[in-house]
């Protein structure tokens, strides 16, 4: 019994992360009902608490989770050498990566509102890192001179909110393939940081 209750657990939690996410993203986190999370996933809304004490830890492993893996897909990431093939890699990473999971992003960066003070605190410490990493390069570039910024983490701002606004138009199938839009992104990045 205690078998099949755990491969249930496996099966279910993920199934509750899925709806929560997907609707998160289509009605905004305050406008969700655990009821509703449990209609999708096919249980009463008293089981969902097997898998989550509340909604606002829904919330917070959603972003938490989607944090990590950004993290950790950047670290498995070939980054080049020299600040303008990482600038390059870092460009066509975020568009990519950011792409394939458009209710993860919505999330991610308009529900920060709802987090609590204590969550916040764990996604924005995530974000910060992440970001760092642009930094970081926009700076090696200043310093070696291939980039003019007057301010690193002004430019680093700019470019991540650029990049991350691919996910607002971007439709697949429609009149530019995600090489393509990688493309002109890294030209245009690159145009915006040059020296």
């Amino acid at each position: 019994m205690a078998r099949k209750t755990g491969s249930h657990s496996q099966i279910t939690g993920p199934k509750v992360r899925q709806a929560a996410s997907k609707l998160f993203a289509r009605h905004g986190f305050a406008a969700v009902s655990m009821r509703q999370i449990a209609s999708e996933v096919g249980v009463q809304a008293g089981a969902l608490y097997l898998y989550t004490p509340d909604k606002q830890s829904l919330l917070f492993d959603l972003m938490q989770g989607h944090m990590q893996d950004l993290l950790a897909a950047w670290e498995a990431q070939e980054k080049g050498r020299g600040p303008l093939e990482q600038l390059e890699a870092f460009v066509r990473f975020h568009i990519g990566f950011h792409l394939d999971r458009p209710d993860a992003v919505f999330i991610a960066y308009m529900e920060l509102r709802n987090l609590s003070d204590e969550n916040f605190a764990v996604i924005e410490g995530l974000r910060k890192r992440y970001e760092d990493v642009l930094e970081g390069i926009l700076r090696e570039g200043q310093q070696a001179g291939v980039f003019a910024v007057p301010d690193t983490k002004l430019a680093m701002m700019a470019l991540i909110a650029m990049l991350t606004g691919v996910n607002t138009w971007y439709r697949e199938g429609g009149r530019l393939s995600r090489d393509k839009v990688e493309e002109i992104y890294w030209d245009m990045a690159r145009k915006a940081v040059a020296a």
